[in-house]
């Protein structure tokens, strides 16, 4: 049985987990979604789940964060040699060019700003996962 792909939200907002779950609910790719609602929290399981084969192969991370900004999770992600591997899209509703460009400089995979309609948000995080689980080929997991 292929294993399950590890996803970790990071998004304070429990409406945008809601909605993030039930687009990736079809299982097409085997996904389990873990969440967390700030950057501390997000570098917390992380770090405890480093070198665990449950480690998560994709971080989707919002950037307005309680406690820690996603530009400082990805930072600290960046700078870890056991976490850095880790895949990371930046998910969020800024369509800043500054903050695009600053995240891409952090070390982001790739940016995908959410959209503000329903379908086209379920869409957006069914291709993400689409992306990274049936096109590209990561560094962790049975790939």
């Amino acid at each position: 049985m292929p294993h399950a792909h590890e996803i970790l939200l990071v998004d304070d907002n429990p409406a945008d987990a809601v909605l993030v779950r039930e687009a990736l609910g079809d299982d097409t790719h085997r996904t389990r979604l873990t969440s967390v609602t700030d950057g501390e929290q997000a570098l917390t399981y992380l770090r405890e789940h480093a070198k665990s084969p449950n480690r998560p192969e994709l971080i989707i991370l919002d950037l307005n964060l309680p406690r820690k900004d996603g530009r400082a999770v990805l930072a600290d992600v960046r700078s870890d040699t056991d976490l850095r591997r880790i895949a990371i899209v930046v998910f969020s509703a800024s369509q800043s060019r500054i903050d695009i460009v600053k995240t891409y400089e952090l070390g982001a995979n790739c940016y995908v700003c959410k959209p503000g309609n329903l379908h086209e948000y379920l869409e957006a995080v069914r291709s993400i996962e689409q992306f990274w689980f049936g096109c590209a080929r990561l560094p962790y997991g049975g790939q």
